[in-house]
């Protein structure tokens, strides 16, 4: 206790010459000094060096990496964000700074141990939420049908804002507790991106802090680099701080549908035909189509399908009499309005005709439009009951071009993968021409082309299938196939660790990419968990050093 007290006084002294003579001192120098106490100011804004901030700083979802930053900032406006980002630009000594949402990232792309984090989403130390910290809630415009978000407010607490006014945002990702700014910063996919594209392409305008502590609004028509830049753009080039989102009027209910094949072909037929509907009117097509592999008999009935009852589990044997193999399901959805409920069975059914699933395996739900944008969450919960959340996950995130996903399927549902998977694996198509090709994102160069997610868990259960290390190397059996085989896949959520590799990630658009980065970021300190560009030791033309 007196060797705490002590630092807190040391500090306490230093701070006060500083100001008392002028005494200029580099923030990184500061933050080092800070270790001890509870929070430390730079840049005109105080930081928080909690142990407890510091921590929840320093893991994400993958829980397969960890670093520790100096600092963490837990802004109240975009003015926050910006004065300590001028702080690390200015800097004799560049500081990095990472944004930070939920931490769902996977690799710790969000992380930094030379620098300070900015928790974005707004809760404090032990994930408690902060008090009078944060900044407004979104702001719905119901003639104009948009909506003003937080960089760091959560995709539910949007859904719930706007289902306030009837309206809703038009794309998704399966799991809503994901920042605003996170899921932009990559794409944002969903079952309904078929239809109306990533999240990134139903953006109208964003407020982005770049690399130089600077504020810019900018969209299609103001700051076109950078707004085109920023979307899936990893962060590189500033912090998503405000974004102005597309609306719908929202549905109230959803008929939910899973249906079974044997056959890939067929399955993967009737998901190529069901997304080249997009242009159909809303009742000639489903506003949904996803689709997972079954593989053993236990992921039927995993955490994603708690949509089967529990009291009458789906066995594989029972749909593909006895014979073992692959399962592929069918996951689709029509939305709907308790007013034009007497309409949806024909819909339904007219659509269902022109498909060739097994007809012996539809299951059907209803419930309302929120409950099913939600279903990843509640099983969530179900999962942390059982401590079997906060456990490392080595995710591997696909696109796979169409001509090439037969051979994927032989390759790896068929080949590599065997009878056990650990987790959920998706697999559905997505149409290239609803993705704008300015912004960041790399796709495969096919008119179509397929997600495919090894959400897999791994878990200290006794059996080496099971383990981290099984599974890692699994996924790099994976990708040395897909490299044999000359499948030009590409990551999504893409972890890379030399720049050689990002190069070739980025193929003909590393050019403008790396420009884009000298323009916006400098001297690199911007979401360096990415690892994709050295942090420049060269001072900022404008200061060497910042009066504290």
């Amino acid at each position: 206790m007196e060797t705490m007290a002590t630092k807190l006084l040391l500090t306490f002294a230093i701070c006060r010459l500083i100001v008392t003579v002028g005494l200029t001192l580099d923030p990184t120098d500061l933050l080092r000094l800070g270790g001890a106490t509870a929070a430390v100011a730079v840049g005109g804004v105080q930081l928080s060096v909690d142990q407890s901030d510091l921590e929840s700083a320093s893991m994400d979802f993958g829980m397969l990496t960890r670093a520790e930053p100096l600092a963490v900032l837990h802004p109240s406006s975009a003015a926050d964000v910006a004065r300590l980002v001028k702080a690390a630009y200015t800097s004799a000594q560049a500081f990095t700074v990472s944004a930070r949402g939920h931490g769902h990232s996977i690799n710790g792309q969000a992380q930094t141990n030379n620098g300070v984090v900015i928790q974005m989403s707004g809760s404090g130390a032990g994930g408690r939420k902060r008090v009078g910290a944060r900044p407004g809630p979104p702001r719905v415009f119901e003639k104009e049908m948009f909506v003003d978000v937080w960089g760091g407010e959560l995709w539910i607490d949007v859904l719930k804002s706007t289902l306030e006014h009837g309206l809703a945002p038009k794309s998704w990702t399966d799991y809503l507790y994901l920042s605003v700014g996170g899921t932009l910063s990559n794409a944002g996919i969903s079952g309904q991106a078929f239809n109306h594209g990533p999240q990134i392409s139903n953006v109208h305008e964003l407020d982005v802090v770049t690399g130089k502590g600077e504020i810019f609004t900018c969209s299609e028509e103001e700051n076109t680099e950078l707004f085109h830049g920023v979307l899936g753009g990893l962060g590189q080039f500033g912090i998503i701080t405000r974004a102005r989102i597309s609306l719908e009027p929202a549905p109230q209910r959803v008929r939910w549908i899973r249906v079974l094949y044997s056959n890939f072909s067929s399955f993967t037929g009737d998901q190529e035909y069901l997304i080249s509907l997009h242009g159909q009117p809303d009742a000639q097509k489903f506003d949904y189509v996803e689709g997972f592999v079954i593989v053993d008999e236990g992921l039927i009935n995993n955490w994603r399908s708690s949509f089967f009852s529990p009291r009458n589990p789906v066995k594989i044997s029972s749909i593909n009499g006895g014979n073992g193999g692959v399962l592929y399901c069918l996951e689709i959805t029509k939305n709907y309005h308790e007013s034009t409920a007497d309409t949806i069975d024909q819909e339904v059914e007219a659509l269902l005709k022109k498909l060739n699933f097994i007809q012996t395996s539809v299951f059907t739900t209803d419930l309302p439009y929120v409950d099913f944008l939600d279903r990843v969450h509640k099983a969530e919960l179900k999962l942390r009951s059982k401590g079997l959340w906060d456990v490392p996950h080595p995710w591997l995130n696909l696109f796979v071009p169409k001509s090439r996903i037969a051979d994927f399927d032989k390759g790896v549902f068929k080949g590599n993968l065997g009878n056990k998977t650990s987790g959920p694996i998706l697999i559905y198509p997505m149409n290239k021409n609803k993705w704008d090709q300015r912004s960041s994102v790399v796709t495969p160069d096919e008119d179509v082309f397929y997600l495919v997610a090894l959400l897999r868990s791994a878990l200290d259960i006794g059996e080496d299938i099971h383990s981290l290390e099984y599974l890692s190397n699994q996924n790099r059996q994976i990708l040395r196939f897909c490299d044999d085989a000359g499948i030009k896949v590409k990551h999504y959520l893409p972890h890379y660790t030399t720049q050689e590799e990002w190069m070739d990630h980025f193929g003909d658009k590393w050019g403008q990419f790396h420009q884009r980065k000298m323009e916006f970021d400098p001297r690199h300190i911007m979401a360096t968990g990415q690892r994709i560009f050295k942090v420049s030791s060269t001072s900022s033309s404008s200061s060497s050093s910042m009066a504290i």
